[in-house]
């Protein structure tokens, strides 16, 4: 049986996940120090409670390309990320509406479950509150820090509000204040503050963070939510996000490990020692320190192979000169890559399938899609794609590369950007991926991740 007969058509497809944290707290130190790990669900698994049953696997997956293709815009490290916001305002870096992962969590205390988007690619944790000025329409209760014992505004007068760049107004209030602006137009305005932030692991054990900063926004349009989610919760390198204020806490290091599309079990998001990856088969490579803005993780791309055969060398000169050509990114689901060095590798993919008729399907963004029906896919042996990043070489499986995408076609899901280069989590499924923030490393290792407890 071909490899590729693994690749059957599946019910999720955007790779929208829940990251399920809340309740009471739990010692942080006994929880920390063995590490710990929490489930990630898919947003489009009727496991979710954003389930959509009226959506076909195709539309899902159409609609993940096409959040993969917009995203591009915002991810852009030439875009003037302050056109949007103020000299003295923060500045953030995601489109909302591609956000691929909802995440619940509890704030305050007593703990106040909230959702919200979660992303690599984002810094600051905000969330709506009570009394709103002009919020969106949620579909879960606001919160009201007026309830919680815990809850901290920052004065004005605080070195930690001017080493957010805050902003103050004597004349609405005398909290330090935030304004975000997203690429899509979306935005968050209010006052930063100190809260606990309560996350629940796969064991039942809460862990409570006491003080994390975070915004509670009393003026917000967020065109994601669509009454669903509450904010968005950064996972990114900046000061801001949940990943650098946890720190030393989990030593630096997080990992995931996302399940394939269509399975029963959830994904993993793990933490501290719980987050270490080591063993036979992993590859390492370096995050490139001081790329802008910090919320990225910048890995530095040397080449791609198609089988045994690399891709022309002219295409090397297609990336950006320098390290830190290509972005490692959870929400993005497609893998981009430069015209020039995707144009030659599609011409080595066609070569290696063969005379398999190709075909353009409506509303799917990708060059090299072929006709395949269900009950001939034995007959397809689609090639590995080696992707040689800067200290090792990570072979990517037809599982990773390619993906059934109606009953009578697959598709290669690596796409041309003429801006950044991203890594999607597409490729990145079956594979523990591990970011040690303190070494400074990404680390790959093939793992069956439906097994990962």
């Amino acid at each position: 049986m071909a490899a590729y007969h693994s690749l059957a058509l599946v019910s999720l497809s955007t790779t929208t996940l829940l990251f399920i944290l809340c309740a009471s707290s739990f010692s942080l130190v006994s929880a920390l120090n063995g590490g710990f790990s929490v489930d990630l669900i898919h947003r489009d698994s009727p496991k979710s409670p954003f389930y959509n049953p009226s959506l076909t696997p195709a539309e899902r997956l159409r609609n993940a390309f096409r959040r993969s293709i917009n995203r591009i815009n915002h991810f852009n490290p030439t875009a003037s990320l302050s056109q949007q916001a103020g000299p003295n305002q923060p500045e953030a870096t995601i489109i909302s509406d591609n956000g691929e992962y909802l995440l619940e969590l509890s704030i305050g205390t007593p703990p106040f479950p909230i959702k919200g988007v979660a992303d690599t690619g984002s810094d600051l944790i905000w969330t709506q509150c009570n009394p709103c000025v002009s919020c969106y329409k949620q579909k879960d209760p606001l919160f009201e820090p007026e309830k919680s014992s815990t809850y901290k505004a920052l004065s004005c007068s605080s070195s930690q509000c001017n080493s957010l760049n805050g902003t103050c107004s004597s004349e609405s209030s005398s909290n330090c204040q935030y304004e975000v602006t997203y690429g899509d137009q979306s935005y968050s305005h209010g006052d930063f503050a100190r809260e606990t932030l309560t996350l629940e692991s796969t064991t039942g054990r809460n862990i409570a963070f006491p003080k994390t900063l975070i915004g509670c926004g009393f003026d917000n349009k967020f065109s994601a939510g669509r009454g669903s989610a509450s904010g968005i919760v950064g996972l990114g390198g900046g000061s801001e996000s949940l990943i650098t204020q946890l720190g030393s806490s989990i030593d630096g290091k997080f990992s995931h490990c996302l399940v394939p599309l269509g399975s029963e079990t959830t994904s993993k998001l793990n933490f501290g020692s719980n987050a270490v990856v080591t063993g036979t088969g992993v590859v390492s490579t370096p995050i490139v320190q001081g790329q802008d803005p910090k919320t990225f993780y910048f890995l530095t791309l040397e080449g791609i192979s198609v089988g045994n055969t690399r891709i022309p060398s002219s295409s090397s000169s297609a990336f950006s000169s320098g390290e830190g050509n290509i972005i490692i990114d959870s929400g993005t689901t497609l893998t981009l890559l430069p015209p020039l060095v995707y144009s030659d590798l599609e011409a080595e993919v066609d070569k290696a399938v063969g005379s398999l008729e190709r075909v353009q399907l409506p509303g799917v963004p990708l060059n090299r899609c072929y006709k395949i029906s269900e009950s001939s896919s034995d007959d397809f042996n689609p090639p590995t794609i080696t992707v040689h990043f800067s200290g090792g070489d990570l072979k990517l499986p037809p599982t990773n590369t390619f993906i059934r995408v109606s009953e009578e076609a697959v598709c290669f899901v690596f796409s041309a950007s003429p801006s950044v280069s991203i890594f999607g989590n597409l490729s990145q499924m079956n594979f523990l991926v591990g970011y040690d923030t303190k070494e400074g490393t990404v680390s790959f290792k093939p793992t069956d991740c439906t097994k990962q407890q």
